[in-house]
């Protein structure tokens, strides 16, 4: 009787230490961190699918190594998507765990649908990984075009190699 009473003590100390908590802190309907240009939200398109950013701090024996900040976490979330100003429909959650005296984390989630600003996104979207711009001889944009990754490494070989040949071309004449 005795080992069973302190099994059920030790196990209800264990889950009492080893317990985590998470909570939802706030609904909301339209959330931002970033200047909006409401004027023109007739033209803003909601996204497709939800996105989630946050924000972590560590707890180190008793200390914690910062504070949470829902406006970090709102900014991660936005920056995830291309052109996004705000979220749509969303809901802030705080999610806590801790081990006393070794160590826990405290977090804050927002998670939400983004409001898109179309002429953002084609901005962000507009300059490619990979590319050549040709000028004429006045310095104007002649041709843009969009290469692969294998399309503008062999050009590049292509014009170190002329390059390299020029450099012992020149040398060359020096020498003689």
């Amino acid at each position: 009787m005795k080992k069973l009473k302190f099994n059920l003590i030790a196990l209800s100390l264990a889950t009492f230490i080893l317990c985590s908590c998470s909570y939802r802190v706030l609904d909301f309907t339209l959330i931002s961190s970033k200047n909006v240009d409401l004027t023109r939200s007739a033209e803003f398109v909601r996204g497709k699918s939800r996105v989630k950013g946050g924000d972590m701090i560590h707890w180190i024996i008793v200390f914690p190594s910062g504070r949470v900040s829902i406006k970090e976490a709102v900014d991660r979330a936005i920056e995830r998507t291309p052109g996004c100003v705000a979220l749509l429909d969303g809901v802030i959650y705080r999610k806590f765990w801790y081990i006393p005296y070794i160590y826990g984390q405290d977090a804050v989630v927002v998670e939400g649908q983004p409001l898109i600003d179309p002429s953002l996104a084609l901005n962000a979207t507009e300059s490619p990984t990979y590319g050549k711009i040709e000028l004429d001889k006045k310095g104007e944009i002649k041709e843009v075009k969009t290469l692969s990754s294998y399309e503008y490494l062999t050009l590049k070989r292509k014009i170190v190699k002329e390059l390299e040949e020029e450099v012992n071309f020149s040398n060359s004449k020096d020498v003689k």
